[in-house]
């Protein structure tokens, strides 16, 4: 007897397989339920990472920064070819390989579908023999990873109606983002569960590529900087704890309208630890280090090359590191059946060590002074669950160096030429309304900086803005927005009025009214993205809103300003917005 040759169940046995269309495959093996779509995709895939590599590394020794910058986006079309060489799970039951225990089931199989198979014979050793028994679980796997890719960006295109490209045009520290310059923000994460021990990990390495566009100015190069490059750990221990190490942006809740983030915003280099109570209480503490390169941190100085070599060597006369430590505790309530509140509680340390710098005369020396500071702050937060209906209240006050933010090197010292005596105090609020086809987001800040100095100077100064944005939706992908919002600031530096009265600070005001035309495939809601739009904004710059600008630049003799423009923004998958409010 010729024992028929057993065919895998969902296979096509053959040399061709020819689809619906009339196109023909090659099919000499086994189609599975994956589809020929799935195996000629993969394969495709395999030829444009193969190929891809090669043009990239010619490209890659003409212009590295480029590169950089590609080889982030790249990884996320290689690594699902590379996963889909991975053997089929043996309890899926779309690709297990029938074993049937009779030569009739094999026939069964083999047999085309609208036919009969033939019955196996009936003999007493076929009627004899035990069915198989149910297949045994798999036993759960010790590990579950895989890639993520994340993304933040947007871009504008835009002109001030003279011939002129439109710039940003605000007066204050924080204004509208509608004008704000092109950016996007790169992200490759890695997420892994490690069953037998019970943590989750994740590696977040997050690329972000300012102004310009190679396509706008001709310039083949980018200003790349690394935002995340961090490991973080979950469940150390006990459900709850995780720890992590690295670079990344650590932050709170931000104002959309304004882009600003009023408590917690740092980018630090260091480590922390975070704790999540099951009474919905976290605790946050983290250190870091950083080293703006600027003469108040760094002193270099050419010196002569050890034991008698020609030439000079570059040293470090001066090289001090700014430690930053922060610590954050909030607590959430539900209100409600969908709705909530929280508070939060927010503080900063900052250090500084002394140390010397050479003074314009060589080998003279002056003592750099040891700098402190710190930070404290709160925020309370409620929502109502439905739509990104929120409101957020925020409050911080910083002294000594920590007024400056972590990168700045501080100006107008005081007479013991330090930075204690610096101040700033914040006091902000935003928040988002929806309603069918309404939603109207609004925010408004205040903020007053003083600098060490005791006298008043350009540095000090007192600002805030208001700003409204309505929008309707006539579909659930279109729809219109409007902007309003006005800005007044007040510097120290005093002017000479011609009319005889006494000298005063100068104080800038600006009005902005802005139209805003939309498409948001992604449906209704404020924070819908992505989105696609055209920018029109009305500027009218008071006189001492012009006085703010250098000789000869427009903004000096301009009362009116235009932007007109396109745009679009997107965000999706990143560890760094969508997080909060």
């Amino acid at each position: 007897m010729v024992r028929p040759r057993r065919v895998r169940k969902g296979c096509v046995d053959g040399p061709w397989l020819v689809t619906p269309s009339g196109s023909p495959f090659a099919a000499h093996g086994c189609l599975t339920r994956r589809g020929s779509g799935e195996v000629v995709a993969r394969h495709a895939r395999r030829l444009i990472a193969h190929f891809g590599v090669r043009w990239f590394s010619l490209v890659m020794a003409q212009n590295p920064s480029f590169c950089s910058c590609v080889l982030l986006a790249g990884l996320t079309v290689a690594m699902p070819a590379f996963a889909d060489d991975a053997p089929p799970s043996a309890e899926d039951p779309a690709d297990a390989v029938s074993r049937p225990s009779t030569e009739g089931a094999s026939v069964a199989a083999a047999a085309p579908a609208g036919e009969s198979a033939p019955r196996a014979a009936s003999t007493p050793q076929a009627t004899e023999q035990a069915a198989p028994p149910p297949p045994a679980s798999a036993p759960k796997p010790e590990h579950r990873g895989g890639f993520v890719f994340g993304s933040y960006g947007r871009v504008v295109t835009a002109s001030d109606g003279t011939g002129r490209p439109a710039r940003e045009s605000d007066i204050v520290a924080h204004g509208s983002r509608l004008d704000a310059s092109n950016y996007v923000e790169l992200e490759l994460r890695r997420e892994d569960t490690w069953e037998k021990v019970g943590i989750d990990t994740r590696i977040v390495s997050t690329l972000a590529v300012g102004n310009s566009i190679f396509h706008y100015d001709g310039t083949f190069d980018a200003q790349i900087a690394v935002r995340n490059l961090y490991l973080e750990a979950n469940g150390l221990g006990t459900k709850g704890v995780s720890a992590w190490a690295g670079s990344r942006m650590y932050r709170g809740d931000d104002i959309y309208l304004l882009n600003f983030w009023p408590l917690d915003n740092l980018n630090t280099l260091g480590a922390g630890v975070r704790y999540q109570a099951p009474t919905r209480t976290t605790a946050q503490l983290h250190m870091g280090f950083a080293r703006p390169d600027s003469p108040f941190y760094r002193q270099q100085a050419l010196r002569p090359a050890p034991l008698n070599q020609f030439g000079a060597a570059t040293v470090d006369l001066l090289e001090r590191q700014r430690w930053i430590g922060s610590a954050r505790l909030e607590q959430q309530v539900s209100l409600g059946e969908k709705g909530g509140a929280k508070i939060v509680g927010y503080g900063e340390a900052h250090r500084l060590p002394a140390g010397q710098r050479e003074t314009a005369r060589a080998g003279t020396y002056e003592d750099a002074p040891e700098e402190a500071g710190f930070v404290v702050g709160a925020q309370l937060g409620a929502w109502t669950g439905k739509r990104n209906t929120h409101l957020n209240v925020f409050a911080r006050y910083a002294r000594g160096i920590a007024a400056y933010g972590e990168f700045a090197s501080p100006t107008g010292l005081g007479t013991d030429r330090t930075a204690r005596g610096a101040n700033e105090l914040v006091v902000a609020a935003a928040g988002n309304w929806e309603w069918e086809r309404l939603a109207l987001m609004g925010a408004a800040y205040f903020r007053s900086f003083r600098n060490a100095s005791t006298a008043l100077d350009l540095g000090d100064v007192d600002e805030g803005i208001v700003i409204a944005r309505p929008q309707l939706w006539f579909l659930d992908w279109l729809g219109l927005g409007f902007e309003a919002s006005y800005q007044l600031q007040q510097r120290g530096a005093l002017t000479a009025p011609t009319d005889g009265r006494e000298p005063a600070p100068v104080v800038a005001s600006m009005t902005r009214l802005g139209v805003v035309p939309f498409v948001s495939p992604a449906g209704r809601g404020s924070f819908s993205r992505p989105m696609l739009w055209l920018i029109y904004t009305l500027g009218l710059r008071d006189a001492g809103a012009r006085a703010l600008y250098p000789t000869d630049d427009v903004f000096a003799s301009r009362g009116v300003e235009h932007f007109l423009g396109a745009g679009a923004e997107w965000w999706f998958g990143s560890s760094s917005y969508g997080g909060g409010l």
